[in-house]
């Protein structure tokens, strides 16, 4: 995931890393992410009374992070609403450091949680893969730039929502361990002196 010409506004993500920074919101974005439900749908999936998860939905609808896909109609003339992730991408570089940092936190946060929840479940008997792979590297702005196209080219083509299989959260970071120098530091070797 890039934050690379987004385009979106910065107001949008002042509250995305409040409404992640519960786990019962994360969870209701997983299951969401599966398929569309209603809150009496969600509360069958997740144990917990759909009078208690309005206030949870709200939080996730008022970030932008899911929204209202249709009203299905009910007995006696009543509606519920039937809630889906929306289709959001990071906050871009007019954020503020500390907008972005409590962004890629929560991302961190929920990361954490399914990383919990993957092992819980592999304690109860169930069956959860978690790799991690971590390593440093150096990397020229030639060899960043590949990386980063390497990675988009991954999570597109493996992005198909219809396909069969087990969800899986796959979150990669590339962070700088110190100052990369600038564009005029960094001449070509034809081109420096002997």
């Amino acid at each position: 995931m890039s934050t690379h010409g987004s385009g979106a506004s910065p107001r949008r993500w002042q509250g995305v890393h409040k409404a992640l920074a519960d786990p019962l919101r994360i969870r209701l974005l997983e299951v969401l992410w599966e398929l569309p439900q209603s809150a009496r749908e969600l509360a069958g999936r997740t144990d917990v009374p759909a009078d208690r998860l309005y206030y949870h939905l709200g939080q996730l609808e008022k970030a932008g992070l899911i929204e209202i896909a249709e009203y299905r109609p009910l007995a006696r003339g009543k509606v519920e609403r039937v809630y889906a992730p929306a289709v959001t991408e990071p906050p871009d570089d007019a954020v503020s450091p500390e907008e972005m940092a409590e962004f890629l936190g929560s991302m961190l946060d929920a990361t954490r949680a399914d990383i919990n929840a993957a092992y819980r479940s592999k304690q109860a008997g169930g069956r959860r893969e978690v790799d991690l792979y971590r390593g440093v590297l150096r990397l020229t702005e030639e060899a960043l730039a590949e990386l980063r196209d390497d990675v988009e080219r991954l999570t597109t083509r493996f992005a198909d929502q219809d396909a069969p299989g087990v969800w899986t959260r796959l979150v990669v970071a590339v962070v700088d361990l110190q100052d990369r120098p600038s564009a005029d530091a960094v001449a070509p070797e034809s081109e420096r002196s002997p």
